[in-house]
């Protein structure tokens, strides 16, 4: 920065050249939080903090993506060691603010997700979505038209995933997703463990094979669960399921899956649809059971 530039704009101009939002800066010393463009609307996941007093400095960065960055007014060569234990604090104290809150969050959520859970009825087995995945309840609930499928760390419940009628997915904001998971008990305890993505994807697998199933809700989540699985389940057997988003650059369902299977010597399953019908775009094992079953079916007429 120039020393004849305005710090409050220098500083907004490093944060929106380093992709992290366009913010307007409020520099009292508070950390504050705004949006990112290509973030879902409305999340605040971008953050700032900007001191004046002294040297300008402060700290900006996403909680999406867990990047920092430490800024000061003066080029890095300038600083003194004075000036850099103060970023170092800067940023210090940013990261401990974030931790306070999403702890807080979490336990808003995991009471908010008590609440609903207590409140709600077993799920209807006629209820849309389960009636176009072809699978059961398997104990989630049910409010109005939301189905609830709970998020638990395996002793307690610390958020909820929402499903509408229509396949919209929604968890509960502020709650804990890492690691979280819902376990589906098999008819046969001695099949290996499997652990998959979705619902409708773990339900699938748990219904055609009768082994116990874990959902871990999403491709990054994966990696969190299967070595929490390891954990309980020293020498157990454990496949992970993948998803194959082969229309997803880079195809994260399997290749998450298969760091995940690497990482806790695990088997890995991959669904392939080679010669099935790819109009709906078909990426995981309940798209593959559906799709087999209409083709026996058309087969059979």
């Amino acid at each position: 920065m120039s020393a004849t530039q305005n710090p409050i704009i220098a500083f907004a101009d490093a944060i929106t050249e380093a992709g992290l939002g366009a913010p307007a800066i409020i520099p009292d010393g508070v950390l504050h939080r705004h949006h990112i463009e290509g973030d879902r609307p409305g999340t605040l996941n971008g953050w700032h903090v900007l001191h004046l007093d002294g040297v300008p400095a402060g700290a900006f960065g996403s909680w999406k993506t867990g990047e920092s960055v430490s800024w000061s007014s003066r080029a890095k060569a300038d600083l003194t060691l004075s000036d850099r234990i103060r970023m170092a604090q800067i940023l210090a104290n940013a990261r401990q603010r974030h931790s306070d809150e999403r702890r807080q969050g979490q336990v808003i959520a995991a009471s908010r997700a008590m609440r609903l859970w207590t409140e709600a009825m077993p799920a209807e087995p006629q209820h849309p979505y389960l009636v176009a995945k072809q699978v059961a309840p398997h104990g989630i609930r049910q409010a109005g038209s939301l189905l609830l499928v709970p998020v638990t760390d395996g002793e307690r419940l610390v958020s909820i995933q929402t499903i509408t009628g229509t396949g919209d997915k929604r968890f509960l904001k502020g709650g804990r997703m890492a690691g979280g998971f819902y376990r589906i008990p098999g008819a046969s305890a001695a099949s290996p463990l499997v652990i998959g993505e979705g619902f409708a994807t773990v339900a699938s697998l748990v219904e055609r094979h009768d082994c116990p199933g874990v959902v871990a809700f999403n491709a990054g989540n994966l990696l969190a669960v299967a070595k929490e699985m390891r954990r309980r389940y020293h020498d157990a057997p454990i496949v992970i399921a993948g998803d194959n988003d082969k229309w997803t650059p880079g195809n994260p369902g399997a290749t998450k899956a298969r760091a995940a299977a690497v990482a806790i010597r695990a088997k890995l399953m991959i669904p392939d649809f080679t010669g099935m019908d790819l109009s709906g775009k078909p990426t995981d094992w309940n798209d593959y059971y559906r799709l087999t079953g209409a083709t026996l079916a058309r087969s059979a007429a």
